[in-house]
């Protein structure tokens, strides 16, 4: 096979809700002067492109082709297959609807010439197929798929042969990332022109398999409009995270203070602080319980430990240039008086774990804050459960900001940030290794560091996620994801927080 057009595993910061692509892709077309009938071309195109460098071993090709524009798309990359010498087998969704003029134009090219007839869902397939294309439903569907494409989606699902969805992973809410009903598990998807949420966030990142972005020629256009949300990757590192003047020194680097560990808690407040340090913070003070100071000092000296009381802590606010309280508090008394002193800084601050369930107690709004819940806590603060958080997690992390103020960051797979000044993002970064204790206590350190050495609030909360991530990353890479730890993610936050090193001179 040769390959038509590129496609890039290198993802735009660019992403859209649903409800606006059609209207964006409206837009575009009037723009280029490109018929949408083009634009399906384009997207069989780009498809068999990603085939022919990714599955170019490909000798049968099954394509499951459904009623709508997703399945004209499936139509002419079959057509096109077939031209370049592909055996390919197409199956029909027999769904009760007509389909739209541009996919009954590219269905009836596919027939032309065609010696075997298609497919149903029913039938059987081929033996020796050796890759899956599934173009059943886009990014229109709004409820589960109909009982026969249900089965069709098991049927792929349990196939040996690898995955390729178009656009979306049939069954996947586009915008939310939650399947709806079944979802078919791609090995990838390639998505076009540009991101959805849904590929980012919750389960969205279970189906979606690896993910590749097909312009279809309207990069350059889409370069000029704003974006309603954004995708943060690791590539956006150096963007925040300039180098250091030469003169830089400790003082100018951020004077850092971080509450918790209460007694039996020490590990939550220690990696909090030295995550803090490998993130570039200049000073760090950590006030803990009495009991928890020499473990945490024998651990990592550098730090500056000293017990909780409401002196200590009223000279600490004072001397800090940024807060951060909860990791390892717990909620008894010693903890919510912590929790009210600081209440009455007017600097900025970070509360995370047990701040943020007595903060669900207790509510106020403010806008020096950063918020850093788990999607537990966030339905703790919301009054929701956790499937309806985790069911519209964008709107989840909006609803955060709108209660509480400041910024909200709800922790999860495709972390949300999101506050009143900013574009809400979703951070393309991390990894199922990451589900184990600790990690968001390393989550904490690295924000109030940013915050530390002068980033904007909104900006230190993205750079902080997305450093995390990426540490995360890197240590599956070396690895793998099983049993990673919460300071094997602490030792690569030193790569991670220094982007332009490897072009140092």
């Amino acid at each position: 096979m040769r390959a038509i057009s590129m496609i890039s595993d290198q993802l735009p910061s660019d992403c859209w809700p649903v409800q606006q692509i059609a209207e964006l892709e409206q837009h575009l077309c009037q723009r280029a002067k490109c018929s949408p009938y083009q634009l399906m071309w384009r997207a069989g195109e780009a498809l068999l492109a990603l085939i022919s460098q990714h599955y170019a071993t490909t000798q049968h090709c099954l394509v499951l082709c459904g009623r709508g524009n997703n399945g004209g798309d499936g139509f002419v990359l079959a057509y096109l297959l077939r031209q370049a010498g592909v055996k390919t087998t197409v199956v029909e969704a027999s769904l009760n609807r007509e389909r739209p003029s541009e996919a009954t134009q590219a269905h009836s090219i596919w027939q032309v010439g065609q010696q075997n007839p298609s497919l149903t869902p029913y039938d059987p397939w081929p033996t020796d197929i050796d890759l899956v294309v599934d173009a059943l439903y886009g990014i229109g569907l709004r409820h589960a798929p109909q009982t026969e494409i249900q089965s069709l989606i098991d049927r792929v699902n349990t196939h040996r042969a690898p995955v390729v969805s178009v656009d979306i992973p049939s069954g996947l809410d586009a915008q939310t990332g939650q399947p709806l009903g079944r979802a078919i598990y791609a090995s990838s998807t390639l998505t076009f022109i540009t991101l959805k949420p849904g590929l980012l966030t919750g389960k969205g990142r279970d189906h979606t398999g690896k993910l590749y972005l097909a312009d279809l020629g309207f990069g350059n256009w889409c370069s000029d409009l704003t974006a309603p949300i954004q995708c943060l990757t690791g590539q956006d590192l150096c963007t925040w995270l300039p180098q250091r003047a030469a003169s830089a020194h400790k003082g100018d680097m951020g004077k850092v203070v971080l509450i918790g560990g209460a007694e039996g808690s020490a590990g939550a407040i220690r990696l909090s602080g030295e995550a803090a340090l490998r993130s570039g913070a200049g000073l760090v003070r950590v006030l803990t319980h009495h009991s928890t100071i020499m473990p945490i000092l024998a651990a990592r000296p550098e730090l500056m430990v000293a017990e909780l009381t409401p002196e200590s802590l009223n000279a600490a606010l004072e001397w800090a240039d940024v807060i951060a309280i909860g990791p390892g508090l717990g909620q008894s008394d010693w903890a919510k008086n912590a929790l009210n002193q600081v209440k009455l800084s007017k600097k900025i601050m970070l509360w995370d774990a047990d701040a943020l369930n007595l903060l669900a107690i207790d509510p106020d709004k403010r806008q020096n804050r950063v918020l850093t819940p788990h999607p537990g806590e966030a339905a703790r603060l919301l009054g929701i459960s956790i499937a309806e958080v985790e069911a519209d997690r964008l709107s989840a992390a909006n609803r955060l900001v709108e209660r509480f103020g400041g910024i909200a960051v709800l922790k999860g797979s495709g972390t949300i940030i999101a506050d009143d000044s900013f574009s809400p993002a979703i951070a393309y970064v991390g990894n199922p290794g990451m589900a184990t204790g600790g990690m968001g206590d390393v989550l904490t350190g690295v924000i109030t560091a940013f915050i530390g050495q002068g980033l904007e609030l909104s900006h230190a909360a993205r750079a902080g996620v997305v450093a995390h991530g990426h540490a995360a990353d890197l240590v599956a890479e070396d690895n793998g994801m099983r049993g990673m730890l919460a300071l094997d993610v602490v030792d690569k936050l030193r790569i991670s927080v220094n982007p332009l090193h490897d072009n140092d001179d």
